[in-house]
């Protein structure tokens, strides 16, 4: 059972201890009281400002595992808050390769530095847990769409036509790597049961992963490199660097510009495109 008034005084505790450059926002405006508006934390949880008015309020809300998971990020809950946070809403804490949605403060902080290079934090299975702006102006939105349509081994082997975003004599490359990826994280996690349920729907839905995975080759991504072929902005040579926590195991995806190309130039134009477009 939600324990309702612990709720309410924790997320109301957490809030007042942030400032808005604690979580990439710009401070602006004199405030009243410290810490973060309530709207902010909604904002940054993509949630209405009066959902989360009344789970600080315990006024009867129940949230949802995503929910918390949302608000853990939001509030740069380190994994013990967290789990605190799922303990006191009646459920238990994350265990292992789950889909919980949630990304540690470290992470989170480099991510809002991140202001003029696509980034983007992914699970142990490749799952993609937040974007940048920058990264949804290079790859397009990818977080919270339905079943595993925000992970990028099924994407990449359930639905091929979308490869066209990224160089065509590099496709061979990128899906023996991420099955290589995916193989190392499935089975470092001892056969946890959402990775192998993902192992097992790409093996019955996709010949080509099928016979990757019969390979038996094993490689953790660190640092790649990929071409990304731009509607607007054009061919972007990047490197894809990893970071990664030693907490939780999530990892961080930045592409920055392979030294000697243009790539620069049209990511600052992707910047200013993506600006305009979330403008509008």
């Amino acid at each position: 059972m939600t324990d309702r008034a612990e709720l309410g005084r924790f997320l109301r505790a957490r809030r007042e201890a942030l400032r808005p450059a604690d979580v990439g926002l710009v401070p602006g405006g004199r405030r009243r009281t410290p810490g973060l508006r309530r709207e902010e934390v909604a904002m940054l949880a993509s949630m209405s400002t009066d959902y989360y008015e009344r789970l600080e309020q315990a006024r009867g809300v129940n949230p949802s595992e995503t929910l918390l998971a949302a608000l853990a990020r939001a509030l740069r809950l380190s994994t013990d808050e967290r789990d605190h946070l799922y303990a006191v809403a009646g459920y238990q804490p994350p265990q292992g390769l789950s889909h919980d949605g949630y990304a540690d403060p470290g992470l989170m902080h480099i991510l809002d530095s991140l202001k003029d290079t696509p980034a983007q934090i992914v699970d142990g299975l490749g799952t993609v847990v937040i974007q940048n702006p920058m990264a949804i102006a290079l790859l397009g939105p990818l977080v919270d769409r339905p079943g595993h349509e925000d992970n990028g081994a099924w994407l990449w082997f359930m639905r091929p036509a979308l490869r066209g975003v990224y160089a065509e004599e590099e496709h061979e490359a990128i899906g023996r790597t991420i099955v290589a990826d995916l193989r190392a994280s499935v089975f470092r996690h001892g056969h946890h049961p959402c990775g192998q349920a993902l192992v097992d729907e790409l093996c019955n839905g996709s010949k080509e992963f099928a016979a990757l995975w019969d390979l038996g080759e094993v490689a953790t991504v660190r640092s790649t490199r990929k071409s990304v072929l731009h509607s607007q902005a054009g061919r972007l040579d990047l490197q894809c660097d990893v970071v990664l926590s030693p907490v939780t195991s999530k990892r961080l995806f930045l592409y920055r510009p392979q030294p000697g190309t243009e790539t620069a130039e049209r990511l600052e134009f992707l910047r200013v495109l993506g600006t305009q477009s979330f403008a509008s």
